[in-house]
């Protein structure tokens, strides 16, 4: 009888600890499974924030260049340092210190704190500090912004945390902005969107009927010797790797009634004091004066 006591006890006891053990091993499992399904859900999460920064920065960006050309146009004079006045107002929603409307909810705590409310949403806490903010171009036909900042993401319950360095990147077209350039030395009278020439052959033999289309609608190409949209933003005409010009149309200039010069019709050049020597064009209009840098550019030749 004690040896079957003893056996059916020894049995007890190895079912019990098979069942303790399955159990334990189960909760495990199933924790292990809680803890990946959290891990998804939180990174599937900040995949969509990294996905969502570049396009609230692009209209930060694209609303803050839209209120620099309308000061220019308001007041008819250059901007000094247009990337600070950018930076000031994308964090703080001014300009020189003034209040602007535009950028409303397009400001960098307005952003962060957008993207927060979703993370509360989803039991997580996020933060975004120590931002690092730049305006450059890197092509002639796009406004680069960057943002750097210190991202960090946990679950509220301790379960997981991401710590990162994000680098947000957005590029504004420049293409039907105005030219502050032609704003500025016409006072007004002629505005002149950036719109990139369709003509790449503009004189083939003795047709030059692309060179008068891009002449007449005052389109743009890139040319290292002209200045950058952001210098233009200021007034300044010195070359650039990412330089863009177009060719002006001096008959509309006349029609506006502005007096114009008897000189290359290249925009850089013709608004300012330089006067390079330059020659009347074959098959273009009387007015139509290109210097000898530009002859080759454009495929023409003196006439």
């Amino acid at each position: 009888m004690n040896k079957r006591g003893i056996f059916f006890t020894i049995l007890v006891i190895l079912i019990f600890s098979l069942f303790l053990a399955s159990f334990t091993f189960y909760s495990g499992i199933k924790e292990r499974k809680t803890t990946q399904k959290r891990v998804e859900s939180m990174n599937s999460f900040l995949l969509s924030v990294e996905e969502d920064l570049p396009r609230k920065l692009f209209v930060s960006g694209f609303r803050s260049i839209f209120i620099l050309e309308t000061k220019i146009i308001d007041s008819g004079n250059y901007i000094s340092n247009p990337e600070s006045r950018m930076e000031e107002m994308i964090f703080n929603g001014t300009l020189d210190g003034e209040s602007q409307e535009l950028m409303l909810g397009a400001t960098y705590p307005e952003i962060i704190s957008s993207v927060q409310e979703r993370a509360d949403k989803i039991n997580v806490n996020l933060t975004l500090g120590n931002p690092v903010f730049s305006v450059e171009q890197e092509d002639p036909w796009n406004v680069k912004f960057t943002l750097e900042v210190d991202l960090s993401m946990q679950d509220k319950s301790g379960l997981a945390s991401w710590s990162k360095t994000e680098t947000i990147t957005a590029y504004v077209p420049v293409q039907n902005f105005e030219d502050p350039i032609y704003v500025v030395n016409t006072n007004g009278l002629v505005i002149n969107k950036i719109i990139r020439s369709p003509y790449s052959v503009f004189v083939s033999g003795n047709d030059y009927t692309n060179l008068s289309l891009h002449s007449e609608n005052s389109y743009y190409i890139a040319d290292s010797d002209a200045p950058s949209f952001i210098d233009r933003l200021q007034g300044v005409i010195s070359e650039s790797p990412n330089g863009i010009e177009s060719l002006v149309n001096l008959q509309e200039l006349s029609q506006k009634g502005i007096n114009v010069q008897d000189k290359t019709v290249v925009d850089h050049i013709y608004f300012s004091s330089s006067n390079p020597s330059s020659c009347f064009v074959q098959g273009m209009p009387s007015w139509f004066k290109l210097d000898t840098s530009h002859l080759e550019v454009y495929n023409a030749t003196c006439s």
